[in-house]
């Protein structure tokens, strides 16, 4: 909960004997020498010696969630970028529909980090059922488990403490669901990434699929930039400092373009290779010796093609609402 700024003290009054000739003489001292800027009561001024400034506050735009608005940005794009128009006829629309509240969200983004989908589903469901169901994680429940709890779910001591520093500053009234939801993106970042364990990519993440927000481009998120590679036939994969030039058409849509990078990753992904029959060789010793070694470094290596295209899709799978 943000405190009331203090009130600045007064400046002292003269006596009432000199009021007269007090008046007199600032009027004059007044018209001989130059104005100078006053210093704001205000304590988010950034004049203000004492007070950092605050973060503002304003009403993002529509969320992509609400009727109308995933259609909307689909026209838009569409219009603005016809090699990103293929991709969209290519797939079904996106659908943004988180069923959580914001604290629930960021507890589920910090269990899953760092983990393959489905360990960490595993440690999602007993961290769930250690808090008595889905409406239990509640700052207060969640500061109330020890390491040595979170331990015995998979909850490695450094994401408990990860855990508590959110709960924390929802308990202190540093954050809280009502003021995450109307926070503009700038303010937004850097309050969530105030919080230990959560980065820039985690609240990126957070806002698209958590808030809806419609215009979040994960410039660093290799995905989108493997996508933006893909859809634009580039030699290189593009440095994060290029994507906002690269991806400025799309607004103020970015969050639906980057689902449409992470389907392109998607559809691209090598298929399995074919089983490789195991019996006697026909051919000679030597030759088919080679032959099923080639074969198995073939194996090998579609196997480490999958893995990494799996590796940059998982992390949609972690974040509810993606459709």
């Amino acid at each position: 909960m943000n405190s009331k700024p203090k009130p600045q003290p007064l400046s002292p009054s003269p006596p009432a004997s000199s009021s007269a000739a007090a008046a007199s003489t600032s009027r004059a001292s007044a018209a001989s020498r130059p104005k100078k800027a006053h210093p704001s009561s205000d304590p988010s001024a950034p004049n203000h010696p004492t007070k950092k400034p605050r973060l503002a506050l304003s009403a993002p735009g529509r969320p992509l969630s609400a009727d109308g608005e995933v259609a909307a940005a689909i026209r838009h794009l569409r219009a603005a970028d016809p090699a990103l128009a293929a991709v969209i006829d290519a797939h079904e629309p996106p659908a943004f529909h988180c069923p959580h509240r914001p604290f629930h969200s960021l507890v589920r983004s910090i269990l899953y980090q760092q983990l393959a989908f489905k360990a960490a589903s595993s440690v999602y469901s007993r961290f769930i059922a250690l808090l008595g169901g889905e409406a239990g994680v509640v700052p207060d429940a969640v500061l109330a488990l020890t390491p040595h709890q979170l331990r015995q779910i998979g909850v490695s001591p450094r994401k408990a403490s990860y855990l508590h520093d959110l709960a924390r500053k929802y308990a202190t009234g540093i954050l809280s669901d009502a003021a995450i939801v109307s926070m503009d993106d700038r303010s937004l970042a850097a309050m969530l990434t105030m919080v230990n364990g959560i980065g820039a990519w985690s609240v990126h993440m957070f806002m698209i699929f958590s808030l809806a927000r419609p215009d979040v481009l994960p410039s660093a998120d290799l995905g989108v930039r493997k996508g933006v590679q893909m859809l634009y036939g580039l030699d290189d994969v593009p440095r994060p400092s290029q994507m906002d030039k690269l991806c400025e058409r799309w607004r103020p849509y970015r969050s639906v373009g980057a689902w449409y990078m992470w389907r392109v990753i998607e559809s691209k992904a090598p298929q399995p290779a074919p089983a490789i029959p195991v019996g006697p060789l026909t051919l000679p010793a030597p030759d088919g010796q080679l032959m099923l070694e080639h074969h198995q470094q073939q194996h090998h290596q579609q196997q480490h093609q999958e893995q990494t295209v799996i590796q940059m899709i998982d992390p949609l799978q972690m974040l509810p609402g993606m459709g």
